[in-house]
């Protein structure tokens, strides 16, 4: 028996939520007293041995040319086949868009109980039972697992990555793999140094910026901070950043240890997709505005005079 991870990967490189869902995966193993291990699908450019040191003992990596694009009724396929030969009963994936994807699917597949969002560990002490966000992060429940096979996807920056020593056996996998579902016509790829979905800071701002003109002190923050750019909703469809910065319910769903919200009010559309951030600063000259309900440290004021002040106190403590 074993804990299976999904490692998600893009362009050959392994996304920060696998090694969040591997160190996740290996300490399900060590409490339930079985042997953490991997599955990659497609081509990497990383040393897959070196997951080793997150806990994995072994890496079952799966190539073929139609494996060159994502299709997840593909690798559902592919991940129930690894599953089933490796004899998994906990299979891990990230709850990213890959993980939301392939987790329901391949529950399906091999009849297991899952639980999406998942932001602990599992309590074995009597049972199988999970805790995870509920009604857009304002509350949790704790959910039991009763199946033979559990399917978990793990919130992203929800559980901390852990390193040691230790080096994976890397095992080739030769998996009957379907011809892909979809076909790609055209994409066009985001170019940035920091990743929305995975970043550990996040600067987002809004109408109070007052126009498009006016990013250029956020972009020098976000900056300085390493952080990546984000949005409120009415920014993006007026055009002056592009919609994939746009963070909420109706755009992109983040969990960053620090979001930052610039002249951005808190409708509950927003809210929906930043309140499992671990610390929300707000600033806003509207005393009364709703975010700041939801704010750990909030701070009324103009963003014009307050944002370079900021900037100016993190160049000084970077020693700029």
């Amino acid at each position: 028996m074993s804990v299976l991870i999904f490692v998600d990967q893009l362009d050959g490189h392994i996304k920060k939520a696998s090694h969040e869902a591997l160190t996740y995966g290996a300490k399900i193993a060590e409490q339930t007293g079985v042997t953490a291990e991997a599955v990659v699908v497609g081509a990497v450019t990383e040393d897959l041995a070196a997951l080793g040191k997150h806990g994995v003992k072994k890496v079952y990596h799966v190539q073929h040319d139609n494996l060159k694009a994502f299709d997840s009724q593909v690798y559902t396929k592919v991940i129930a086949q690894v599953a089933e030969q490796s004899g998994a009963k906990v299979i891990v994936f990230s709850n990213n868009s890959s993980g939301k994807a392939l987790a329901p699917r391949v529950a399906v597949r091999l009849k297991a109980g899952l639980v999406s969002g998942a932001t602990a560990l599992p309590d074995t002490a009597n049972g199988f039972t999970v805790r995870k966000n509920v009604f857009s992060g304002k509350a949790f429940a704790t959910v039991a697992i009763t199946t033979d096979v559990k399917v978990i996807s793990l919130n992203v920056n929800a559980y901390t990555i852990l390193t040691g020593e230790g080096t994976a056996e890397v095992v080739p996998f030769t998996a009957t793999v379907d011809a892909p579902t979809m076909k790609t016509i055209d994409s066009t790829k985001t170019s940035g140094k920091v990743a929305l979905t995975e970043a550990d800071v996040v600067v987002s701002a809004g109408r109070g910026l007052k126009g498009p003109e006016n990013w250029k002190m956020v972009e020098e923050l976000a900056e300085e901070l390493g952080a990546a750019l984000a949005c409120s909703r009415p920014v993006a469809d007026a055009h002056w950043r592009p919609h994939n910065e746009h963070v909420g319910q109706t755009g992109v769903a983040i969990a960053p240890n620090l979001y930052i919200a610039i002249g951005i009010s808190g409708a509950i559309q927003h809210l929906a997709g930043v309140n499992r951030s671990k610390t929300i600063v707000v600033i806003n000259k509207d005393a009364e505005a709703p975010f700041f309900k939801a704010a750990d440290y909030g701070i009324v004021g103009d963003a014009f005079d307050i944002i370079p002040k900021i900037t100016a106190a993190v160049k000084k403590v970077k020693g700029h």
